[in-house]
């Protein structure tokens, strides 16, 4: 429908052309381009608005002066802004809480910049944990969150809906309206992530028959129930309702051919409309793909992903260019949508082998984001999400076989939810984006490939585009380098139109200095607070507002470069920069600042009881937070929400994070937040505020450090002295078990699942053997580690055996004749070899026993969720295989035990199945033995080692907790079990993780707890590993109390 729209509007704009005839006067010329440039801008719908306005302009008084081409513009007297009419919204036609126009969406009637951030609970299964991560963004300055749910986390089994425990969808919910923080809620069903099967319920990948995510009515059958339950979960959740929910998007990254796709979207949608969903239907294309604009399956607002700089941390310092294209792909696929990127790079995943997150965070560290999102601003898009934002941690099965545990993606907010630098670059640039209303309405002028009509850019090596706000004209020039990699120095100066005629920038300097790989917003006629205004500015926005009556403006940049900023002074001034490289001269009505190389900290420009300007480096400014303080109407559902609940908020400057802030009827403002030192708190608040306090605690401040402001106040947080006591303890009195019974002679497996399908809905088929299908999911074992055993009679002339096994990439498999060790094989996703059998190890004339443990890596993603994951071929060199039997974890996907862990948390080795990674176990008959001491055999096998350690973690504490491998190259596996929850897969001879961040609330910082590991030696050679508990960080304060939910062992029927 848009494309036909759009084809209108283009021959409606043909036949327009003729109305304007030529006319003597240069200024209804110039009046008339302006018209037509509306015109094209806003295409169909301008029809009404242009015919209207042909009407006044061709009345209006022709005058015989003329303007000169790209010089100055009339003076502020004569000039007049010509406001372009609001483009008519569109809506589900379901509620009128969500719309949107072709600039942005409209919350509750307001115009909104969506500035969001990827963040995955299930990768944080610590509900009460979720709030932290909600406030870090929200002090962040964003204003929304993208939340991915995972299908086969939530529905482990045909009609099974467990939304219980860290999979439930309230608690995200609560947390988010709590914090203030909107919600994209993207709950597949495919959901890519690096997850097994890209989030497709494991089960569906074997007993679905047709192909996944078509129309097919199996696969409908199978994702209706979940679909259901996600709606039933968000409809009273939506924002139309009070809730945080603000859209949900159709499944992920597809084609919408042929049309078998097209019809399942069309199904989803009817899905989620039918149970309750009122708030616009999204969709994330895979690239520019033009996918699920218009036609069947069409979603309300469509968008697309980016990740321009790729995924090979090995080379963090090579870049890719900036994305040129995005303004012009979105003018030609869907005009009438506001420019959405619903997951642009935030980082990275690592792969096994590869360098390490640390290296992906500096891939796309604070200069990429500097760089790359402002790139985005510059092509007009106004909902942007940044995928992640927290990564995480994909404990047990959840990855898919690409990647390991960890899922820090070099974010933000690191894996261990400590802030990294480029948590600083983002909140500079967030909160730039939330202190400037005329952002969030701009049109998009040109750049420097197509020109910038009345735009000059002095400088070949600088790239600018121009931005404007059509009612109040505002101007954005987002600079960059011309060669977005580049490493060099460049400088460049614009001449410009503003308010008060055309102005070359800088003006007391002659050039503005733009270093490798950085990117500027300069300002033209911007407004700040209730009524200030910067004529314009080469520094940096960090924020801007009204502070209790009084218009704030915080600028910042590089102090090793010349600024400049000009703005009207309002108010009788009570401080002036007594700093030398700071100056101010007159400049007609308006006052000109010039800052010189050289100034750091924080800088008062000018203070009077109507405006605060302040100027600071990036480091200082990055030191300061802007709170919401809350609505005090309760009966406001958004009471926490900026600009939605409130417009109400305060400087706060030096913690090291500042969570929320309220101010009581008695005046005192009430911060809460962390430490990570002592710090100056330095506080900007209105003049009810008579005192502060921190995290409950009255802190004495004062104005007399800051040389007379009446504007700032001062005091100082000291850090509890019981931080230093706070260490781990070291992990001793280990017991140790066999975990490998099969291997025994007299070892039954007349439990087992015999393997004796012969048809699979398994897309690829076995590659070799007697039509036995040996697929652990077939079997209900679909993750982890799975056993296979086969049974043959031997005639002594069997000496080898042929098979293949798939586990996906990096996996392993050992493999025994009976009792005896053959090797073990990895590599790939799939290997192939020959086995031959030790001399001695068949048993003539008995049954004999190959026993093969094979590591499930997760499912692949894309076209191959249905992965082959078992053995794919086998046979003996003679003689066949009588029985094949399997064992994966207890009960399979039907009937596991551990509900409150979940389906993927658990494989099949002995241990395992009997529980001895679960609190609570008895040990006392155990083997003491040092880990470091390997196994007891010092070759091949699985052992399970077990330790208690006791936590007195004192209240009002935030401690990083990781537990920490050697990092020797050896050839053994590990698993890592915290109060019975896999928390980490240590492959030793690849790596490259060693280091396993594990979050309070699994461990358990007041109790005892219990850490259990699994060693699986790969060859016949002895393995040492290590593992200390270790603190990365303490913090003082925290999200508050923090639930612990680890189920203790209970016994268990051996499988």
């Amino acid at each position: 429908m848009h494309h036909n729209a759009d084809d209108f509007a283009r021959e409606e704009h043909k036949g327009l052309e003729g109305y304007f005839p030529e006319h003597s006067s240069n200024s209804r010329t110039s009046l008339i381009t302006s018209v037509k440039m509306i015109w094209l801008q806003y295409r169909a719908w301008t029809l009404p608005v242009v015919l209207s306005l042909f009407l006044v302009l061709w009345s209006w008084p022709v005058t015989s002066s003329t303007v000169a081409d790209d010089a100055t513009l009339a003076s502020p007297s004569e000039s007049f802004v010509l406001a372009a009419a609001e483009p008519p919204r569109n809506s589900t036609g379901l509620t009128d809480a969500v719309q949107w126009d072709n600039y942005t969406l409209f919350i509750n009637d307001q115009r909104v910049f969506i500035y969001s951030g990827e963040f995955h609970t299930f990768r944080l299964p610590v509900p009460d944990l979720w709030l932290d991560i909600f406030q870090k963004m929200v002090a962040a300055g964003l204003n929304a969150a993208s939340i991915y749910i995972h299908w086969g986390l939530t529905n482990p089994a045909p009609g099974v809906i467990d939304f219980d425990d860290w999979r439930a969808l309230q608690p995200i919910f609560d947390a988010a309206k709590l914090a203030g923080i909107f919600i994209v809620l993207r709950p597949g069903p495919y959901i890519n992530a690096e997850t097994t099967a890209g989030g497709i319920a494991h089960w569906a990948t074997s007993l679905v028959a047709s192909e996944l995510r078509t129309n097919a009515t199996d696969f409908k059958e199978a994702w209706t129930p979940y679909v259901e339950g996600i709606a039933a979960a968000v409809k009273p959740n939506q924002v139309s309702s009070g809730g945080p929910i603000i859209a949900v998007q159709i499944d992920n990254e597809y084609s919408q051919t042929p049309i078998q796709r097209a019809e399942y979207f069309a199904q989803l949608e009817r899905s989620f409309l039918d149970n309750g969903v009122v708030v616009p239907l999204t969709y994330n294309d895979p690239n520019e793909g033009r996918n699920f604009i218009n036609g069947t399956g069409a979603v309300d607002i469509y968008g697309l992903d980016s990740y321009p700089q790729g995924f090979d941390c090995s080379h963090p310092r090579d870049w890719r260019p900036v994305v040129l294209n995005y303004h012009q792909y979105h003018e030609q696929v869907n005009p009438s949508q506001p420019w959405y990127i619903p997951e642009f790079q935030g980082g990275s995943f690592d792969p096994w082998g590869g360098p390490g997150y640390d290296a992906c965070e500096l891939l796309t560290g604070p200069d990429f984001q500097d760089v790359f999102y402002k790139q985005n601003w510059a092509s007009n898009a106004k909902l942007i999400s940044y995928y992640m934002l927290y990564g995480g941690t994909s404990w047990g099965g959840i990855p898919f076989p690409g990647v390991y545990t960890s899922y820090d993606y070099g974010s933000a907010i690191r894996e261990s939810r400590a802030l990294s630098p480029k948590f600083d670059e983002l909140k500079r640039q967030a909160l730039f984006i939330r202190s400037s209303p005329e952002f969030r309405k701009t049109d998009w002028i040109g750049d420097t490939s197509t020109g910038i009509p009345g735009v000059t850019l002095n400088g070949s090596a600088a790239f600018v585009t121009l931005l404007k706000n059509p009612d109040t004209g505002s101007g954005f020039f987002i600079v960059r380098q011309n060669n977005s990699t580049s490493t060099a120095l460049t400088n460049f100066s614009l001449t410009v139109p503003t308010s008060v005629g055309t102005l070359t920038i800088p003006q007391t300097f002659n050039s503005v200095a733009l270093n490798g790989r950085q990117s500027k917003v300069i300002l033209t006629d911007y407004t700040f607070g209730s009524k200030s205004h910067v004529l314009y500015s080469t520094a940096s926005v960090f924020f801007a507002g009204t502070i209790g009556g009084r218009d704030v403006l915080f600028l910042f940049g590089d102090s090793d470069q010349s600024h400049e900023f000009s703005f009207t002074p309002s108010g009788k001034p009570t401080i002036r920069p007594t700093e030398s490289n700071v100056k101010l001269s007159k400049d007609g009505s308006s006052t000109l600042v010039s800052v010189l190389p050289g100034s750091t900290g924080l800088v008062t420009v000018w203070e009077s009881d109507a405006q605060l300007v302040l100027f600071s480096d990036p480091v200082t400014a990055a030191t300061f937070w802007a709170p919401v303080i809350p609505s005090t109407d309760n009966s406001t559902p958004l009471k926490n929400f900026w600009q939605f609940g409130s417009n109400t908020t305060v400087l706060v400057g030096g913690p090291y994070l500042v969570r929320n802030a309220t101010i009581t009827r008695s005046g005192e403002l009430a911060l809460r937040g962390d430490l990570n030192d002592s710090a100056i708190l330095t506080v900007i608040a209105p003049p009810s505020v008579k005192s502060v306090s921190w995290n409950g605690v009255r802190v004495p401040t004062d104005f007399t450090g800051n040389s007379g402001s009446r504007a700032i106040r001062t005091g100082h947080l000291s850090l509890s002295s019981d931080i230093e006591s706070i260490t781990p303890p070291t992990l001793t009195d280990w017991k140790f078990a066999d975990s490998l019974p099969e291997i025994k002679p007299g070892f039954s497996d007349a439990d087992w699942i015999v393997a004796n399908h012969t048809t699979t809905n398994i897309t690829t088929k076995p590659i070799f053997g007697d039509g036995r299908i040996l697929y652990g999911c077939d079997y209900g074992f679909c993750e982890n580690i799975v056993l296979w055993r086969g049974h043959f009679n031997a005639t002594g002339s069997e000496t080898s055996a042929n098979l293949a096994i798939n586990g996906g990439s990096a996996f392993a498999a050992s493999v025994w004749i009976n009792d005896q060790f053959i090797s073990s094989t990895s590599g790939g996703s799939e290997t192939n070899a020959i086995y031959t059998f030790p001399e001695g190890s068949i048993h003539e004339g008995a049954d004999n026993v190959i026993t093969v443990i094979q590591d499930n890596m997760g499912n692949d993603e894309d076209s191959n969720e249905k992965s082959q994951r078992g053995i794919t071929g086998f046979k003996l060199n003679t003689g066949n295989f009588s029985v094949w039997s399997v064992q994966g974890k207890v009960g399979g996907y039907l009937e596991y035990p551990d509900k409150a862990r979940g389906i993927l948390n658990e494989g099949g080795l002995f241990g395992e199945r009997e529980g001895w990674h679960l609190p609570g176990f008895d040990t006392s008959t155990w083997t003491s033995r040092s880990l470091s001491d390997g196994l007891p055999s010092g070759g091949a096998g699985v052992g399970f080692f077990v330790t208690t350690f006791d936590l007195s973690i004192p209240k009002g504490k935030d401690v990083f907790a990781s537990f920490q491998f050697d990092s020797i190259n050896q050839p053994y596996r590990a698993i890592l079990f915290v109060n019975g929850w896999h928390f980490g897969k240590r492959v030793a001879n690849m790596g490259p993780q060693t280091k396993f961040p594990v979050p309070q609330g699994i461990l358990d910082y007041n109790g005892k707890n219990t850490v259990a590991i699994v060693l699986w030696a790969l060859e016949n050679t002895a393995v040492s590993p290590s593992l200390d508990l270790i603190f990365d960080n303490v913090l003082d304060g925290g999200v508050g109390s923090i639930a612990v939910n680890n189920p203790p062992w209970k016994s268990r029927l051996t499988i």
